[in-house]
């Protein structure tokens, strides 16, 4: 689209586990067949200078990917493969967690300088150059991204996954809401649970004008990828339908309390400094 002018582009978003569904015994196999659901998601992008006047809802400002497939262990952490028995399947491995973190922060850290206002940015030099020049012992900074963004929208890959980044970002509830509850009703959709979690957002009437979302995913590669948009206006939640958002019909009985469980290992998801 930065090459062809007054162009739309149909973007496709799904989860379909039919092609993966794995019918063996080899337990770490086994694991993709209860962790993702059926989802997707439709979203129509245009470069046209017409369509920012009363048509679209949200402009890009920026993207980030991060994609770590030239590190071996990023490289095997999900992998398609046959078991003893010769049946095909994903396999995760234990390694999944600590390769997700390393994504996330190369992400993140990438990010930041793009959003975050000066004075968060001088305050993560700073703990950098203290760590690295002078070989302080002090904890890495991690800068404030609500001073910079209204919503966030993290993949709902599950409970223990959210449960660290809220921690980790410095989340409230609130702002953890949409992915709770993306990952409460319809499961882990992959890249679409997204656009479920803004869906959410605009459904509760979250969205005003001038408002950043922030959408960060992940995924087998190992790839990270982060997008970030500003709403060019309000969206009247009164004027949604079932058939403009999946949330329409059950909204006002949301959210629902998900209790939090606790991790197997305490260590297991926490972003590396």
């Amino acid at each position: 689209m930065q090459v062809h002018e007054n162009t739309y582009a149909l973007v496709v978003s799904t989860e379909n586990i039919t092609l993966n569904a794995y019918m063996g015994n080899n337990r770490p196999m086994l694991v993709t067949n209860t962790l993702f659901r059926v989802g997707g998601a439709a979203i129509l992008l245009s470069n046209r200078a017409a369509d920012r006047r009363g048509r679209a809802k949200y402009q890009l400002i920026h993207t980030v990917r991060t994609h770590r497939g030239a590190h071996d262990q990023s490289f095997g952490c999900v992998t398609q493969e046959e078991d003893d028995a010769g049946e095909v399947g994903v396999s995760l491995s234990k390694e999944l967690m600590v390769v997700a973190g390393e994504a996330l922060k190369t992400n993140i850290t990438t990010l930041g300088p793009l959003v975050l206002p000066i004075s968060e940015q001088l305050r993560f030099l700073a703990t950098v150059v203290l760590k690295r020049v002078f070989r302080a012992d002090v904890k890495a900074y991690l800068p404030d991204f609500k001073l910079a963004l209204d919503h966030f929208c993290i993949h709902a890959g599950g409970r223990g996954v959210l449960d660290e980044l809220e921690k980790s970002l410095k989340l409230s509830p609130w702002d953890m809401e949409p992915s709770r509850m993306t990952l409460y009703r319809f499961g882990n959709t992959s890249s679409s649970s997204l656009w479920y979690e803004l869906a959410y957002c605009e459904a509760k009437g979250r969205i005003k004008r001038g408002d950043r979302v922030w959408q960060i995913a992940f995924g087998s590669g190992f790839k990270c990828n982060s997008a970030v948009w500003r709403a060019l206006r309000t969206v009247d939640a009164a004027g949604l339908d079932a058939g403009d958002n999946p949330w329409m019909k059950e909204v006002d009985m949301l959210p629902v309390d998900v209790p939090k469980v606790a991790p197997i290992d305490e260590t297991s998801y926490q972003i590396p400094n």
